[in-house]
């Protein structure tokens, strides 16, 4: 096991794996920007080591400040979190060529499947079904509109690399394909650094479900069940639960059994989620692989018991991964709301500024992953996540009603937040009857869910 572990992140990410190296004995150094120097997890960590300014280009996104950053402070391994470089082929290179290990995948799984188009073509060659979509990247213009008229309007723009919604866009027309052609090229290279792109078919009123696995190095791999994370907006996930009512048992368990037999085949290692589409005849597509933690993580350690975190950093270094299908029990039900610096009233506009007050809710099954705390200043610089609020139920009836009141009791006060849109989620009849789509509230309109409660 690993002495030190420089954690590479910030937030209520940075925060977890903290806590993780905590309950395995790990010594655990936080990397942080000028802009986070007052971060809960910089004044939680055995020690903190400033990696650069604001600009995460510069400190998060910097290769030679993080590596710098472990060798300086004595650590043995590095922890990417999700976003920033953990999916970083290169960047997992460089850290094994100095001597440290990188928490994740191996810099030749993370290139194998660094491409959204080519990691589609490796799982439809181990058996998964995928959506129809362009063969290859797109070339130009020219070359989209014969894929798109091939494939079959609506289609969707996707990066090639990279997640989060950013670059995507669904189009039903030539005019709309052209249109958002450069837009999306250019959304893309800014995240991503990065312009390819791909067409893929769009299912109309789909269901976006996820299989999270975990591989070791020596072939041995488990799937922990699946996540339902349809409420989106601008393709981004705000709330995921698990089990998902999109699929009865013997379906999921069908769809986790493949997905789990496929990425072992295809030669993954560690933590990952494979990301599947499913229609309105239950038919699930595999879209994607995210080869790191996942935001969503929290879900299914409440329905498992198990750490996702602690058994990636065991895998990591080296250890089996100590348990088989069998062992995984899957119990009760449980929901992901992600509470964001982020305004619903205006267009989810992000928001920034002195938190003046902070409680966290509790009770049986209620559980928030924060970085926040009452004094602390929310920059503008980064991701507006705030923290996570997961609730675990016997039932999805249970957990619904615990949902609610741990939202009543969650207080965040001087900065707005996304609260309000989820309590008010929780009386849709469509979510609560578990009909939720990935365009539920571009089909109802936001303004849906933020009407007062009677």
């Amino acid at each position: 096991m690993f002495d030190r572990v420089l954690i590479a992140n910030r937030g209520e990410i940075a925060v977890r794996i903290l806590r993780a190296c905590r309950t395995m004995g790990v010594g655990a150094v936080v990397a942080y920007s000028e802009a986070d120097r007052d971060s809960l997890a910089a004044q939680l960590a055995d020690e903190a080591i400033c990696i650069g300014p604001a600009d995460a280009k510069r400190s998060y996104l910097s290769p030679s400040a993080i590596i710098s950053a472990a060798i300086v402070t004595g650590c043995d391994a590095i922890h990417p979190g999700y976003g920033f470089l953990s999916e970083d082929g290169g960047f997992a290179e460089a850290v094994a060529a100095h001597g440290l290990t990188f928490i994740g995948p191996s810099a030749e799984v993370l290139e194998r499947f660094a491409s959204k188009e080519a990691s589609r073509s490796l799982m439809a060659r181990h058996g998964l079904p995928t959506i129809p979509g362009s063969e290859g990247m797109l070339r130009d213009d020219e070359h989209a509109l014969s894929e798109a008229a091939r494939v079959g309007y609506p289609v969707l723009i996707k990066p090639s690399a990279g997640g989060g919604g950013k670059g995507m866009r669904m189009v039903r027309t030539p005019r709309e394909l052209e249109a958002s052609l450069r837009v999306c090229r250019s959304e893309a290279r800014a995240a991503f650094g990065d312009d390819s792109l791909y067409l893929e078919k769009w299912l109309e009123d789909n269901r976006h479900v996820e299989v999270q696995v975990v591989v070791d190095r020596y072939g041995r791999g488990v799937h922990l069940g699946e996540r339902d994370c349809s409420v989106q907006r601008r393709h981004q996930k705000i709330v995921e639960e698990a089990p998902t009512p999109a699929l009865p048992p013997a379906s999921r368990a069908e769809l986790c059994d493949r997905a789990i037999a496929a990425v072992v085949a295809a030669g993954y290692e560690n933590i990952g989620t494979l990301e599947f589409l499913v229609d309105r005849d239950e038919r699930f597509y595999f879209i994607e692989i995210n080869c790191r933690i996942q935001v969503e993580h929290p879900v299914t350690e409440m329905l498992t018991g198990i750490d996702l975190v602690a058994t990636q950093i065991r895998i990591a270094a080296g250890e089996p991964l100590g348990f088989g299908q069998e062992d995984v029990e899957v119990r009760g039900h449980a929901f992901e709301f992600r509470i964001n610096a982020e305004d619903p009233a205006h267009e989810f506009r992000p928001q920034a500024g002195l938190v003046e007050r902070f409680y966290a809710p509790g009770g049986p099954g209620v559980r928030l992953d924060s970085h926040l705390y009452a004094g602390y200043e929310v920059p503008p610089f980064y991701d507006s996540l705030l923290g996570k609020l997961v609730v675990w139920g016997p039932d999805r009836p249970a957990a619904i009603a615990r949902s609610k009141a741990a939202l009543d009791e969650l207080v965040v006060d001087g900065i707005v937040t996304n609260r309000s849109f989820h309590r008010a989620l929780l009386e849709n009849a469509a979510f609560v009857e578990g009909r939720v789509t990935t365009n539920l509230i571009d089909r109802v309109g936001t303004a849906a869910f933020l009407a007062p409660r009677s």
